[in-house]
């Protein structure tokens, strides 16, 4: 029998899937900023951030962290705004990918131009992922003052 939402159809089993595959990358993202990667992420700080490299990787770390944990946890009725919230938080360091375009900086294998910038639009993948494997969107849409 289905779910409410759905979960127990082939597209709710998926969403899930996405949601904790989604949540383990950023978990994993986020301990290697304060970890093994911790270099690299300082590539992607834009020099106009008035706040030090590193405070910004950490503090990106953390909420990482704190985003992938809450994926994997939270109660469904929540999970709309935990996708919302990861989407914004991918859309809040998009200006670091576009920085680090812009910069020239090295990090993470993209030691040129065309590859860092082939890598900008895959943010956007991210921003979808978060918002459709939390059923963010669903909720939005079905929302009657939308």
């Amino acid at each position: 029998m289905a779910t409410h939402d759905g979960d127990r159809t082939a597209g709710g089993v998926a969403r899930t899937i996405g949601r904790v595959a989604l949540g383990g990358f950023l978990a994993f993202a986020g301990t290697s900023h304060l970890t093994f990667a911790r270099e690299e992420f300082q590539a992607q700080v834009p020099a106009w951030v008035p706040v030090g490299t590193d405070a910004v990787v950490v503090g990106s770390g953390i909420v990482e962290i704190a985003l992938g944990t809450v994926l994997v946890v939270a109660p469904r009725r929540y999970r709309p705004w935990v996708g919302a919230a990861a989407a914004a938080f991918f859309v809040a360091i998009f200006p670091g990918n576009v920085a680090q375009y812009l910069e020239g900086k090295d990090g993470f294998g993209l030691d040129t131009d065309a590859k860092r910038l082939a890598r900008l639009p895959f943010q956007g993948l991210l921003v979808v992922w978060a918002l459709w494997s939390t059923g963010a969107w669903r909720a939005w849409r079905a929302h009657p003052r939308r």
